[in-house]
């Protein structure tokens, strides 16, 4: 397992170096310029489109505006607002949460483009099931500026779908199944592989339907969970709302100037805050990623810009709504930066296990409070050794897992390499709530309680619903690659791999990163340069529908169908006399 982890921190190295998000933000800012602050278009007229007041059941497609936006933020709405927000913070410092604004602001432009690019060249041969997404546009695109490189199309279009399988089963499905059994298991004493299981069944019966069942099981559940955890949220800030203005103050500071370390929290240099926050955000709402494309591409309608509008508000509901929601919680309670959660009378010894590898001597831990530790709990304690570039000062995490052998307690550390003999910093053992489970244990801080429950049932609904769509989105990467029939056995796959999630290969937050890490940066690597080679269309087609609406040549046409018929999809059938 240390070797895969050792090459999960190399790839991730490649694929998030600074060049490659400074690539991925400019390209946002470009298409924000080119769209004359599109935005604002999304912010406005995508509503009035979500509303039903533009569905038209003549017009090819599947499912209505709503429900194509609520299974594209059934995938984006996950565990990434939750426990990726929390990894964030965690990692890169408050300043993290900065920068996953900007991407959620830039994030909605890349995604009105890269959703409208996909609608120009989705594949309509079956109006009731069709396909789009970046492997069509560069499939269909490239042909078209030259039928001579048809092949060339084909070519990057299944380069594409190989990135969307890997994003599809880390970020999309493991992650997802690993922090909703961590969790569990955590609160409710659970097997988290006992959570898979329920998980794979669950996830299962959904999508054993297809994108209608998906499209309706979204548009149900995307706005009863975002509810009930906004309520939630809501309940927390008023309890610390005395600290909000200098959480805001917090974060503007840090997203420029390095985070001191504080209790739990070793430190963060501005650069790994800008790193973990883009990291974070890019995960969260996957904007640039090119997985939203293939659920809005199920839209019914004959505008393809209409739903590249409606596109646009992912971001601004994912990443400027619900991430900060997350984040203000756990900042305002203190969580992230909390002191020990046990403490050692007499300091354990620092030893050597080979030349530059150093561990904790092992030991039975401190006294844990009221609560009594448990085995395979999680725990880290600090040092200071050599100069550690994320924290921007010398302090390091040594991990370690309780165990419970012959009835005695102790704790087993891990290594740290370094060139300098570490020396503990405090006495103090901290537990390691990774994840779902540090927001989780936010909440708890302001009604003791309300995490175990709020922060546990919003898991298993994000989660949820974000494996249905991903797993959607895998499936029209394998139609493209392998045709229909490998639909069923991708299925099996994607469900067996919702178990395998949750026995236990992942054990920490960085070893969480570097997994999604991988699957959300590759899928970057293949769609940005196709967003950047066709871009000029959909600008084109964009500026068109924008001047159309605004000359009042389209629109709306029918008053507002009722709620329960546009969340159902009852809007779209046609009436017989």
């Amino acid at each position: 397992m240390e070797t895969f982890n050792n090459w999960m921190v190399a790839l991730n190295d490649f694929l998030w170096a600074n060049w490659v998000l400074y690539i991925v933000l400019a390209t946002g800012i470009l298409f924000t310029i080119w769209s004359r602050l599109g935005q604002g278009t999304a912010l406005t007229h995508g509503w009035k489109v979500i509303r039903g007041q533009y569905d038209d059941p003549a017009d090819p497609g599947a499912i209505n505006h709503f429900q194509a936006l609520s299974a594209a933020l059934s995938a984006t709405v996950g565990l990434g607002n939750i426990g990726g927000v929390a990894l964030a913070i965690a990692l890169g410092g408050p300043g993290a949460v900065f920068w996953m604004w900007v991407v959620g602001a830039v994030g909605m432009a890349l995604k009105m483009t890269e959703v409208t690019l996909a609608m120009l060249y989705r594949n309509t041969d079956d109006p009731d099931n069709p396909h789009g997404g970046p492997m069509w546009v560069a499939r269909q695109g490239i042909a078209r500026l030259n039928p001579k490189l048809g092949w060339l199309g084909s070519l990057i279009g299944g380069i594409f779908c190989i990135t969307l399988l890997i994003s599809t089963i880390t970020g999309g499905n493991m992650f997802q199944a690993w922090n909703v059994g961590e969790i569990t298991e955590s609160y409710f004493g659970i097997p988290s592989v006992f959570t898979g299981i329920v998980l794979a069944i669950v996830v299962g019966l959904v999508i054993i339907g297809g994108i209608k069942r998906i499209g309706n099981v979204a548009g149900h559940l995307v706005p009863v969970m975002m509810a009930l955890y906004i309520i939630g949220g809501l309940y927390v800030l008023a309890m610390n709302i005395v600290h909000i203005p200098d959480i805001f103050v917090l974060i503007f500071n840090s997203a420029f100037s390095a985070s001191e370390a504080s209790g739990a929290f070793i430190g963060g240099t501005a650069g790994y805050a800008f790193l973990f926050g883009m990291k974070r955000a890019l995960f969260s709402n996957e904007a640039g990623q090119g997985s939203s494309p293939i659920a809005h591409s199920a839209a019914k309608t004959d505008e393809p810009v209409r739903e590249g509008v409606v596109a646009g508000l992912e971001p601004f509901i994912d990443t400027i709504i619900v991430c900060t929601f997350t984040a203000l919680v756990i900042l305002s309670t203190g969580i992230w930066n909390r002191g020990p959660d046990a403490t050692y009378a007499v300091l354990p010894d620092v030893v050597q296990v080979s030349d530059g590898v150093w561990t904790i001597e092992t030991r039975r831990p401190p006294v844990l409070g009221k609560d009594q530790w448990l085995e395979g709990d999680p725990v880290y304690t600090i040092v200071a050794a050599h100069a550690n570039k994320s924290s921007g000062n010398e302090r390091h995490r040594i991990s370690g897992v309780v165990h419970i052998v012959d009835g005695q307690t102790i704790i087993e550390w891990g290594t740290l390499e370094s060139p300098v003999q570490p020396s503990l910093v405090d006495p103090g053992i901290y537990a390691n709530y990774v994840g779902a489970t540090l927001t989780a244990k936010a909440f708890d801080t302001a009604a003791p309680g309300l995490g175990k429950w709020l922060v546990t049932i919003a898991a298993w609904l994000f989660a949820v619903s974000t494996m249905i769509s991903w797993s959607y989105y895998g499936e029209q990467g394998m139609v493209y690659l392998a045709g229909e029939r490998s639909v069923l056995p991708y299925k099996i796959v994607y469900c067996a791999l919702i178990v395998v999630a949750t026995m236990g290969l992942l054990k920490t937050d960085a070893e969480l990163d570097n997994l999604t890490g991988i699957g959300t940066g590759v899928m970057l690597f293949a769609n940005i340069p196709i967003m950047l080679l066709f871009g000029g269309q959909a600008m084109r087609a964009y500026h068109n529908y924008v001047g159309r609406l605004r000359a009042g040549q389209m629109g709306p046409d029918h008053p507002k169908p009722s709620l329960d018929d546009v969340v159902s999809g009852r809007n779209l059938k046609i009436k017989k006399d």
